[in-house]
């Protein structure tokens, strides 16, 4: 921590100069800028009348087609039939055309309009789970052969339906093609996910004999640990004997040992085996998931495991060491997961571990040209070095200039330099969806250009054989970086790669949780890092200014790396904080680091983590021309230890 101290105390002149820095010079607005947000805000509001004042003065607009989008969706319900077809014949093969479409399929549905929603559905791209629901609905009000039996997609749904699949299982349940089954099915589903609200509205389904006691399955929900120590006595009952189960897979979320002993102990003579095999999988997956050492003996209880289980049941592996059920658990997945590039490697992992040289390295070959993480580790166990890819594509101006007469890119960037970037993101994914390697890349300059940095990253990183990595991984700002990298002690590819993966180098965006600026750095982080290097005159409205942010970001990162000892758990610290970091280590022994990284049990900062440090190997290659293989820079996460707690309180 000493040296991490002096860095931050010499940092208070620069950390003062960031506070003044002058932010870049904006882009004059058009004149009707004002009025184009004006409309969208009376869009969201649902005020038709305003919005209508505010259009007329918007024609001849880059974004016609969305304005026009706007004003028929606000009253779509109300408009006739030969008006959506007006707008649709007009937008043709336009985004918003697609996204209308949609919405008047389900209005259509609501309607039972089914010739039209027909004709409309035979147009329609997407697979959309509402649309879908009232596809087989009209098959059904037809009199057409539905199978009722092959609705997995919509029972296993883990979440509430939407109208037109409620509409659906109405009509279901009115010609008894609803099964107890098909519903406790459903419920078990939605309670393992924590969708307790619409495990209730599944069981609405129930005929009231059929139903469970209400108080009881509140408890369930609210206090398992309670049904579990007293539990009711008609356990005959399925609705009873379900709703115990329930309390067991809540239970089981926060404490699966205990879980585990309540099954163990009291109800594996009292329940149906089918029951206990599938509660020891629930309890094994929440338990592989704390990194509780008995879940692989808790799975070997279990009857059939779902995906989740199963992916889980290999990291569980992973961290025990025990390669031969690394490869049984990949075994058992279905065809797509298990081709899937970390499942890939891993079995090439265990085969090598069982001394299988010619198979483990037909799996690792399988995934080796690949650019992510799993495929950089795959191409290093090949003895290959992690390079910059052979085929480098330069768009031309020619190209650019295409890209720049492109309706659909040029209203993505319209839709985004207006802040309106939920929509402009959307029409952008929709406009290169079909785009080729020049395309792409072409598309990619035309945004960065614009210093439209994440659009720019979006397209050049979907290429797949003509590659350009300075668009894939830019470095805007570089000047900052290069400097608070040299004065925090930190690689600067790494701090790119964080930034990289935190913002796509957004300066002002801005999460839910509140996190600001380049380096998304939380309110509470800002003041503790500003407080520790000197920072005077912080401001929270300052967070998102370049230098400032950087400032504390990198200042952050310091403080991690130095009580970590780890770039990997620092960036899983920086992700989801220091305390979970330090909580996923292993309680006795040294990890692989790749191994950490793949039992990390938040999805979110398992990937982020992956790219973190995929990003910094590339971002090292262009700004060192250096090789910088990544298995070493995971290296090996040490134990837990008892010093930890005597750490500096960080900031989560």
């Amino acid at each position: 921590m000493g040296s991490s101290l002096v860095i931050l105390k010499q940092l208070r002149n620069l950390a003062a100069a960031a506070l003044v820095v002058i932010s870049p010079v904006a882009i004059g607005a058009p004149a009707d800028d004002a009025a184009l947000r004006a409309a969208y805000d009376a869009y969201q509001a649902g005020d038709a009348l305003k919005y209508a004042r505010l259009a007329k003065k918007l024609e001849g607009h880059v974004l016609t087609p969305w304005i026009d989008y706007w004003r028929i969706a606000m009253r779509l319900e109300d408009t006739p039939n030969k008006d959506v077809l007006t707008f649709l014949d007009r937008q043709a093969n336009t985004y918003v055309a697609e996204m209308l479409r949609g919405d008047w399929l389900k209005v259509l549905g609501g309607r039972a309009d089914w010739t039209e929603f027909e004709r409309q559905l035979a147009l329609y791209p997407r697979d959309d789970l509402e649309v879908r629901c009232y596809a087989v609905l009209m098959s059904a009000e037809k009199g057409q052969a539905v199978n009722f039996a092959d609705l997995d997609w919509m029972w296993l749904e883990p979440a509430e339906l939407p109208t037109g699949c409620n509409k659906l299982v109405e009509r279901m349940l009115d010609d008894e093609k609803v099964t107890v089954s098909d519903v406790w099915r459903r419920v078990r589903q939605l309670f393992a996910k924590g969708q307790i609200t619409a495990a209730k509205t599944a069981l609405g389904y129930l005929d009231k004999p059929d139903s469970p006691d209400e108080r009881l399955l509140v408890d369930a929900a609210r206090q398992p640990k309670r049904v579990l120590e007293r539990l009711p006595r008609n356990l005959d009952k399925r609705a009873t004997r379900e709703v115990v189960v329930l309390a067991v897979v809540r239970y089981a979320r926060n404490e699966p040992g205990a879980a585990a002993k309540v099954l163990e102990q009291k109800l594996a003579t009292q329940l149906p085996e089918a029951d206990v095999r599938y509660l020891w999988g629930r309890i094994a997956y929440e338990a592989a998931r704390e990194h509780v050492p008995d879940a692989l003996k808790w799975y070997a209880k279990a009857g059939r495991l779902d995906e989740d289980q199963l992916a889980w049941k290999v990291r569980a592996a992973l961290r025990a060491g025990d390669w031969d059920v690394v490869r049984e658990a990949i075994d058992r997945m279905p065809p797509v997961m298990r081709h899937e590039s970390n499942w890939t490697y891993w079995y090439g992992r265990a085969l090598a571990a069982k001394g299988e040289a010619v198979g483990s390295r037909a799996y690792y070959l399988r995934i080796a040209g690949q650019t992510d993480f799993y495929g950089l580790l795959a191409a290093e166990e090949l003895g290959y070095v992690s390079t910059l890819p052979e085929t480098l594509y330069v768009p031309t101006e020619a190209d650019v200039q295409a890209a720049s007469q492109d309706q659909s890119l040029a209203r993505a960037l319209e839709l985004i330099r207006l802040g309106i970037r939920t929509e402009g993101v959307k029409e952008w994914l929709f406009s290169v969806r079909y785009f080729d390697d020049a395309k792409l890349l072409a598309a990619s300059e035309f945004a960065r250009r614009q210093e439209i940095w994440d659009r720019s990253i979006q397209a050049a990183d979907r290429t797949v054989r003509s590659h350009n990595f300075a668009l894939r991984y830019p470095m805007p700002y570089r000047e900052v970086f290069t400097e608070y990298a040299r004065a925090y002690e930190l690689d600067e590819s790494w701090i790119l790669g964080i930034v990289r993966q935190e913002s796509r180098f957004i300066t002002d965006a801005r999460s839910a949780a509140g996190a600001a600026g380049l380096m998304q750095v939380m309110p509470r982080t800002a003041r503790f890092i500003a407080h520790r290097i000197g920072m005077r005159n912080y401001q929270k409205k300052g967070v998102s200014e370049l230098n400032t942010n950087v400032t504390l970001g990198a200042g952050y990162l310091r403080l991690v790396l130095d009580q970590l000892g780890s770039e990997v758990l620092a960036s899983a610290a920086y992700n989801a904080g220091p305390a979970r970091a330090r909580r996923w280590r292993d309680e006795t022994k040294p990890l692989e680091g790749a191994v950490y990284i793949e039992t990390i049990p938040f999805p979110e900062t398992r990937d982020y983590v992956k790219k973190v440090m995929a990003n910094s190997v590339f971002y090292a290659a262009l700004i060192k021309n250096q090789v910088q293989p990544l298995k070493p820079r995971l290296g090996s996460i040490a134990p837990k230890t008892g010093a930890d707690s005597s750490e500096d309180e960080l900031p989560e």
